[in-house]
């Protein structure tokens, strides 16, 4: 019998999906509409100031400028070199995958090595705070106390997560390091260049999107699910959708905190799409990344659990 080929797979699976499309042309562009709508209401406005400033900062050696103090605290904690700190401080701040981009962005200039960029990418997998706080918690949930426990679990299961997977990093001080060079060019120069960059990556972040909402609204129309069902494909596959649905279902409010935290840290398959176009043109692996969220998404569940109990 003949093996059938991954092309074929491929080929057979794309063309199924374009009959759906054109059968179901009202469908599929009313959810382009609302994935542009996502894109320009909400990514652009909380991504992109920080994809540039990011840029910016790695270019001129932030790391120089930070206390050493902060600097020997980070390195001892998580097993890893000083100038990981960048990535995981504007992680924080910028939401994925601007991991994944700053990871990439440090090891080809040199500073990192690839096992320290598969390492950090790990416990690095941080949700634009302001997505939280302001679209799940105010828009999605109406509590912003519910806000601040998924914004909590978010952030403190990446840190335990970093802190229980010390010992798999191959760092050592005593280990010879390149050394950055803050950049030299001209401002301009840098501006322009991160402008561009940080485009490119909104415009790849509104394709995987768009992609992915089309693939589970037609999976939902022609599987005919319910409401639960169609709100776990959803999360899984891209979670703003999903999290929005999931707000609307008629359940206590506690599984809508653990399961929103564990949609926020798996990721769905749209950022793991985006943090694979990120690393594609590097030799950094992507295992590590995928293996992290599923750990990263237990603990944020549990952790979401316990402070529900104490602050509700």
């Amino acid at each position: 019998m003949k093996k059938i080929s991954l092309n074929t797979i491929i080929i057979l699976i794309t063309s199924i999906i374009l009959i759906n499309v054109l059968l179901n042309r009202e469908l599929i562009f009313n959810t382009i509409s609302f994935s542009l709508n996502i894109w320009v209401k909400n990514i652009i406005p909380s991504l992109f100031p920080f994809f540039v400033l990011s840029d910016i900062l790695i270019n001129y050696g932030i790391i120089k400028y930070v206390p050493n103090c902060i600097k020997k605290t980070f390195s001892k904690l998580f097993n890893i070199k000083e100038d990981c700190l960048v990535i995981f401080l504007l992680s924080m701040l910028s939401g994925f995958p601007s991991n994944a981009r700053n990871t990439k962005n440090m090891y080809q200039k040199g500073i990192i090595t690839k096992e320290e960029a598969e390492h950090i990418l790990i416990f690095t997998h941080f949700s634009n705070p302001l997505f939280i706080l302001g679209t799940v918690a105010i828009f999605f949930l109406n509590n912003k106390t519910y806000g601040l426990i998924i914004l909590i679990s978010h952030y403190l299961s990446n840190i335990i997560l970093g802190i229980i997977l010390r010992n798999k990093s191959s760092y050592s001080p005593s280990n010879h390091y390149n050394t950055f060079s803050p950049n030299r060019q001209n401002f301009g120069i840098v501006l322009s260049k991160s402008i561009k960059s940080s485009i490119d990556t909104l415009l790849m972040i509104l394709g995987t999107l768009t992609c992915f909402l089309i693939i589970s609204t037609l999976i939902i129309h022609n599987l005919n699910l319910n409401n639960y069902n169609s709100t776990l494909i959803k999360g899984i596959l891209e979670i703003t959708m999903g999290l929005k649905d999931l707000s609307l279902l008629n359940i206590n409010d506690i599984y809508k905190i653990v399961i929103s935290s564990m949609f926020l840290s798996f990721g769905g398959l749209s950022v793991h799409m985006q943090v694979i176009s990120e690393l594609s043109d590097t030799d950094i692996s992507y295992k590590p990344f995928i293996l992290g969220r599923f750990f990263h998404a237990i603990i944020a569940g549990l952790i979401s659990i316990f402070l529900f109990r104490i602050i509700i």
